[in-house]
């Protein structure tokens, strides 16, 4: 028998004649009566807290080691100071989702052992490590809904069985079978402590290139791309969580074909990927030839290049070396119909969703440590674009402990634009939650994959992003495809980018010390501001002046002061922002996920024989025509959005293109990929389409199925 609470979330979806939803007031009721009935009745109860606390390190549910940093007084402060904001979850689903998967339960009866409140105060305590003053900052902006942790962080914080705090990892692999050891033994390692993995396959020889000289002796990449899917299908993290992997490849790879047809729904099972994420790294140069109707697109043996070069194909400038490596007769190469591959690049996200597309000499032409490194591809989520360098494996570098070069580590987490905005605490909450995200940093210690820790060690690297950017559209009257929109985007991502630097530089200034090599960067030359110097980023439209009120505003003089102090100080963090696409955190918050339009005004969500309806926050009859589907948006409008956000992301942003096949052809999403890229966009994540057939008189709408990030999923 359904449960009341579950009745009365199912009702929130039914419409009268005229489109109007009659019951959203339930959904506030089933979450009433999932707390008296299930929550409240399933929960362990404790006199008080040092009897609460006792119980959990007894039983070794929480690390007894971080708690004995501070005194039980302070303690017991900060659990009362939580406890009085007298928080209330939105939804039915935001509480559902904490306590079916964030909450810890004990081992036998599985009875809930912490509220809301209690795993922030842990989260608090755990990341500000022993600082009591650090620890109320960071509960203050997590018990506002003001900024959410990564999964991971939030998950694993505080517990003694726990996986890491950071939700993935990149890795480079060279072409040697010591390389390729290395990367899959880190992969297994990595998800097993609960981390996604992104690997970069574009340095390995193609098939049929030669090994020691002897001619189409090699397997290409797709065996080594299926050992990595079972690397990821065998480690998860403690059963909860799913291992997770994304493996990228250069699209002037001769592999190329055959990688893409790893997902194809009809692929042979020898080659065909069925868990692993895959993504093309593209330069301009692809673009280019294709803009061309004269140019013929030809691809290139990574090994033949390699050998008479001492390059990568991966690492050199295709729009430099695309013609050089065209006249000479040594590099192996073969012709490819440009439009067929474009064509079945859609084609084949159509039917599952992948592959993600990276810009690769957007990303660089922006970068702000370009002469420290080039970034080469990115993670599972796409949002991720930072510097990598490739690690010589040799056989003895285990025990050396020498030559390590730095792979990536993502540090994540995210703004709610609504909260922040609705409170005026922009520069606070942006300040704290760099501090809390360099907590993590600095608590995330990867020993067992010397050049992920290296790189942690050395850059610092972070990712603040956020979330609920439609949500925030639709409780203040903005049409997401408006300009007062883009003005208002405009104007709050310089203002986040500038508190972020801010905050990194303030750091630097109190630990005396900046990420390596910082002088190298534009930062240190001072030319990273010069835009931000030109001009004011203040509200243009009156709407957007109206919403941001009397929040300060960053002007020209201030930036002009931050160059200083920045070029004076420092930088601690090499990278700051990075928008991840925070679906299942989303839902914590009632929030829209990340920056994208929303694609169901109520969304259902099915879980075996139940179901959840999850109605979009600030949601009424009067406001829910601002609520249109991003499968109706204009999608060029919200590619110009995301244009606006990313002048101020020194990172990239999940960008998930939402396709109704009965509006857009082929050939329109193609287009669509171009002006991405032209743009300036860094990467494109998940293609999700909508597929409608009648059976019968009743319109079904099929999807691909794509929706989050696995690593980010509990």
């Amino acid at each position: 028998m359904s449960k009341k609470y579950m009745i009365l979330n199912n009702k929130v979806n039914i419409k009268d004649s005229n489109g109007n939803y009659l019951y959203l007031h339930l959904d506030k009721e089933a979450t009433k009566d999932y707390f008296l009935n299930y929550v409240n009745k399933n929960t362990v109860f404790f006199h008080d807290l040092k009897e609460k606390l006792d119980y959990m390190i007894e039983n070794k549910y929480y690390d007894p080691e971080f708690l004995n940093k501070y005194s039980f007084h302070n303690i017991k402060n900060l659990f009362k100071y939580v406890y009085s904001k007298k928080f209330r979850f939105k939804s039915f689903t935001s509480a559902s989702k904490f306590y079916d998967g964030y909450a810890l339960k004990d081992t036998e009866d599985n009875k809930i052992l912490e509220r809301y409140e209690d795993r922030i105060s842990i989260v608090a305590l755990y990341i500000a490590d022993g600082d009591i003053q650090e620890a109320f900052n960071y509960a203050k902006i997590m018990i506002n809904q003001e900024y959410q942790p990564a999964t991971p962080t939030f998950l694993n914080s505080g517990k003694l069985k726990a996986g890491e705090l950071v939700s993935c990892f990149l890795l480079e692999t060279d072409d040697s079978l010591n390389s390729i050891g290395y990367v899959q033994t880190s992969s297994m390692k990595l998800s097993a402590l609960g981390g996604g993995v992104g690997i970069n396959l574009s340095k390995l020889r193609g098939r049929g290139d030669a090994i020691k000289g002897i001619s189409n002796r090699a397997s290409g990449i797709m065996p080594v791309a299926k050992i990595l899917e079972d690397t990821f299908s065998y480690a998860n993290q403690l059963g909860m969580r799913d291992g997770a992997g994304a493996v990228y490849l250069n699209i002037f790879h001769s592999d190329v074909e055959e990688f893409l047809s790893s997902k194809k729904v009809n692929a042979d099972e020898k080659v065909r990927l069925k868990t692993l994420s895959i993504g093309l790294i593209i330069p301009d140069k692809f673009y280019d030839i294709c803009k061309n109707k004269e140019q013929v697109l030809h691809l290139f043996y990574p090994e033949t290049v390699y050998k008479e070069y001492g390059i990568h194909l991966d690492d050199m400038n295709m729009s430099e070396m695309y013609d050089v490596l065209m006249d000479n007769p040594n590099v192996k190469k073969k012709v490819v119909d440009k439009m067929k591959l474009l064509t079945t690049i859609v084609d084949i996200q159509f039917q599952s969703g992948y592959p993600y597309l990276f810009f690769k000499d957007n990303a660089n032409r922006v970068h702000p440590l370009k002469d420290i490194g080039s970034i080469n591809f990115s993670n599972i989520c796409t949002e991720i674009a930072q510097l990598s360098e490739i690690t010589s494996i040799k056989d003895d570098v285990y025990s050396t402990g020498e030559n390590f070069k730095r792979d990536i580590n993502c540090v994540l987490g995210s703004l709610n634009i609504a909260n922040v905005m609705e409170n005026k605490s922009i520069k606070d909450t942006v300040g704290h939650s760099i501090r809390m995200l360099n907590k993590v940093s600095k608590l995330t210690n990867i020993v067992q994959v010397p050049s992920i820790k290296k790189a942690n060690d050395e850059l610092h690297s972070i990712g603040l992003g956020a979330m609920n950017l439609h949500g925030f559209f639709v409780k203040n009257g903005i049409d997401y495809e408006s300009e007062e929109a883009k003005d208002f985007c405009n104007v709050f991502f310089a203002m986040v980018n500038y508190y972020s630097l801010r905050e990194s530089m303030l750091i630097a200034r109190e630990k005396d010390e900046t990420f390596k090599d910082f002088d190298k960067s534009e930062y240190a030359k001072g030319t990273y501001f010069d835009k931000y110097i030109e001009k004011d980023f203040t509200p243009e439209t009156d709407k957007i002046k109206e919403v941001f009120g009397d929040i300060y505003i960053p002007y020209t003089t201030d930036w002009k002061k931050l160059k200083e102090d920045v070029m004076k100080y420092g930088l601690y963090n090499s990278y700051r922002l990075a928008i991840a696409p925070n679906q299942s955190t989303g839902y914590l918050m009632n929030a829209t996920p990340s920056l994208t339009p929303i694609s169901k005004v109520v969304e259902v969500r099915e879980y075996g024989t139940s179901k959840t309806i999850y109605p979009m926050p600030y949601l009424d009859n009067e406001n829910k025509h601002l609520y249109k589907s991003a499968y109706d948006i204009d999608i060029y409008k919200y590619l110009d959005l995301m244009r606006v956000c990313q002048e101020h992301i020194d990172q990239a942003i999940s960008i998930t293109l939402h396709v109704d096949t009965e509006k857009y052809s082929i050939a329109d999403v193609i287009k669509m990929q171009i002006y991405s890229h032209n743009i300036g966009l860094k990467s494109l994540y998940y293609i999700r389409t909508i597929f409608k057939k009648l059976m019968g008189e009743e319109t079904i709408i099929q999807t691909n199925n794509v929706d989050t990030c696995e690593s980010c999923m509990v």
